[in-house]
């Protein structure tokens, strides 16, 4: 494979594409037999588990995932079918404590989760990369950078729940850990050499074991279009409608978008059809789909129509205690507002001065919410354990509570 690749060398070198593994695109593991032969290859190997996993989003309901490849040396590459083998708890085992590798590993650890995969250790190349501030981030632009080497990406969109997987699928599949172990050591070298291997071990760790997200409150408010609408009822429209089609779509399996789309959604809610052949007069219930469901979804629209008024969707959205938008804060709570680009500021010039992002040195929105319910006094001290409630890093805490505490107090 390529040498590794100094930091400020990567623009001045050719990029050599990696077209084959290494071992080639062996069979895809998809019975208990040839399972347990992968598991005893990976017990036997060494090093860390480089992994990935590929889902059907956009096209399937739901985030399931339908193939697993993983790598290790001294075991080669395994492309596993995690349909006919949802359990693959004993590849967890056999690995013990071993550290995996993943890129974007916020994507990925919920679905291995969901087949027994759980990482006791894990090291995410794009949060490495992000942490050194590179430029880009994908994974294609992070090989490049790290190896010299280009990887293809042209399959990253496709339904990886077609059976069989077609053979130039699988190879690209093959290549999206072929490297990837090779890449985190030059990450990590640089993390070192940049003082920062500290604070990316607590970046690992937080999401390795990061909570499932809880379930959004009405999650159809997130219709795209659903701004432009104005009256409750129209929102009880989109409401209805986003509901009928979510059964339709989980019932059939299919992605919400290909069962209706958000623009059909939305102009219904604003056109307020009373028939079916008024609502298929739409532009957007033109397609042969649409209208084959036309009935159930005029059906939908007319339960939205028929609504008493006090059990219309309000339109402001259901409570939160999250702070208002910052637009409204300098009529609202000036001192909030000031408080606000302060921190800003400050946040601005790390991330210049530290090459990180500024969203990785604090989560936009508990930035946000100590600039508006700062704790009381707003010293370091309390500040840092606010930010520690609301998941900051120990890192982050060390580098902004006392920044934070001395700009709330000039304000």
């Amino acid at each position: 494979m390529s040498a590794a690749l100094p930091a400020d060398a990567a623009d001045d070198v050719e990029i050599a594409p990696l077209t084959e593994p290494a071992d080639g695109v062996g069979r895809v593991v998809d019975t208990p037999a040839a399972l347990e032969r992968v598991v005893a290859a990976f017990a036997a190997g060494s090093g860390p588990v480089a992994a990935d996993a590929e889902r059907a989003s956009g096209y399937r309901y739901g985030q399931a995932t339908y193939l697993v490849q993983v790598r290790r040396e001294g075991a080669g590459t395994a492309l596993i079918d995690p349909v006919p083998l949802p359990d693959l708890s004993a590849l967890n085992d056999a690995v013990g404590g071993t550290e995996w590798v993943l890129h974007a590993a916020s994507q990925d650890l919920p679905g291995l989760a969901e087949h027994g995969l759980r990482p006791a250790r894990i090291f995410d190349t794009e949060l490495a990369a992000r942490l050194l501030g590179m430029p880009r981030v994908g994974l294609a632009a992070v090989v490049a950078d790290t190896l010299g080497l280009g990887l293809a990406k042209e399959h990253s969109a496709v339904d990886w729940s077609t059976r069989p997987l077609p053979e130039d699928w699988l190879r690209y599949a093959a290549l999206d850990v072929e490297v990837l172990v090779e890449v985190r050591d030059v990450l990590a070298a640089r993390l070192e050499e940049a003082g920062k291997a500290g604070w990316a071990a607590e970046e690992f760790e937080h999401v390795r074991t990061m909570p499932p997200p809880a379930p959004r409150v009405d999650p159809w408010r997130r219709t795209s279009g659903t701004h432009t609408l104005t009256g409750r009822r129209r929102l009880a429209v989109v409401r209805s409608l986003w509901e009928a089609r979510e059964a339709n779509a989980r019932q059939r399996d299919v992605s919400p978008g290909r069962v209706l789309p958000d623009r059909a959604i939305i102009a219904a809610a604003k056109a307020l059809p009373r028939t079916v052949p008024q609502l298929v007069a739409l532009p957007e219930f033109a397609t042969k789909g649409a209208r084959r469901r036309a009935p159930a979804w005029q059906q939908a629209i007319d339960a939205a129509l028929a609504l008493d008024a006090a059990d219309l969707p309000s339109t402001r959205g259901p409570r939160t205690d999250a702070p208002p938008p910052p637009r409204a804060w300098g009529d609202r709570d000036p001192v909030a507002a000031r408080r606000l680009s302060a921190a800003r500021e400050i946040v601005s010039q790390l991330s210049e001065e530290l090459s990180v992002p500024a969203e990785n040195l604090l989560q936009p929105d508990a930035l946000r919410r100590v600039c508006w319910t700062p704790p009381e006094p707003a010293g370091p001290t309390e500040i840092a354990e606010f930010l520690r409630d609301r998941q900051a890093r120990e890192w982050q805490i060390g580098l902004l509570a006392e920044r934070l505490a001395q700009a709330f107090a000039s304000v």
